[in-house]
């Protein structure tokens, strides 16, 4: 992911990831608060134009490579 290690958990909205990132879920393990909400997988490599949104905190994730 493009943000620092250990941020907050949902303090952004947009996040952008790289395939190296995969399997993407929803908090991060880089995020401060992992346990903001249950985790969920997101399959961002099946969704179309690379996007996804967290059903729990809304945050959209685009695959950017």
């Amino acid at each position: 992911m493009s943000k620092p290690a250990n941020q907050p958990a949902n303090a952004e909205k947009a996040y952008s990831v790289h395939r190296s990132d995969l399997p993407l879920s929803c908090p991060t393990a880089e995020m401060a608060l992992w346990d903001s909400h249950p985790r969920v997988y997101l399959p961002i490599e099946e969704a179309p134009a690379g996007r996804v949104i967290c059903p729990y905190c809304g945050a959209v994730y685009t695959l950017v490579d």
